[in-house]
């Protein structure tokens, strides 16, 4: 593994995307454990992408503009829904939310679909991986699963590194009900935008 492959890792990861913006707002609402969750939750949405990229699913997504387009507006769909959530949540102000059991695998499954409804992830892995596997590797496939882990790694302690410093932010911010108001706002606009970005993207 190359040192150009953990640096362009890094990088793709730490900008600040759906997941990025998920996780923080996870970590304000519900807490430290909430952030997390939901890092490991836009972790694992990441993994049927990876799957698809190796087993050549990708090129067939690539090929197939309906495929693509279908994918594409349904998770442009959930992010205008999540949107709307988001503004309409009062939850960010209940602090014993957080302790409720179900509001967790809410989280998971949310920062799941998030990334799976993403068809863009699929045909990056499906161009960034083979970059970084020697020409000719026998174990080519093993190789890129390998890869795959360490992105997934990456990814995972990067949003939970966002989900924890918002957690740090929460009690400051759970006590004044403007900053809540603008911050449900603003994550509100970042998934629309988010969900613009997306419906602009071509394959």
């Amino acid at each position: 593994m190359s040192l150009a492959f953990l640096l362009t890792t890094l990088v793709v990861v730490a900008t600040p995307g759906t997941g990025a913006v998920y996780s923080i707002a996870a970590g304000l609402s519900r807490g430290a454990k909430a952030g997390i969750v939901a890092a490991f939750g836009c972790t694992l949405g990441v993994l049927p992408h990876v799957v698809a990229a190796i087993t050549g699913l990708a090129a067939v997504l690539n090929a197939s503009a309906i495929a693509f387009q279908t994918i594409k507006w349904l998770g442009v769909a959930y992010l205008l829904s999540l949107a709307w959530q988001t503004f309409r949540d009062r939850a960010l102000i209940e602090v014993d939310q957080a302790a409720a059991p179900d509001s967790f695998w809410r989280v998971i499954r949310t920062a799941v679909l998030i990334n799976v409804l993403n068809p863009k992830l699929t045909i990056f892995f499906f161009a960034f991986l083979p970059q970084f596997v020697p020409a000719g590797a026998a174990d080519g496939m093993l190789h890129m699963a390998g890869l795959s882990a360490v992105f997934m790694a990456v990814t995972f302690v990067v949003f939970a590194l966002y989900g924890l410093f918002a957690a740090t932010m929460r009690d400051r911010v759970i006590t004044r009900p403007r900053v809540v108001a603008w911050l449900r706002r603003t994550f509100a606009a970042s998934y629309v935008l988010l969900a613009g970005r997306l419906a602009l993207e071509g394959r």
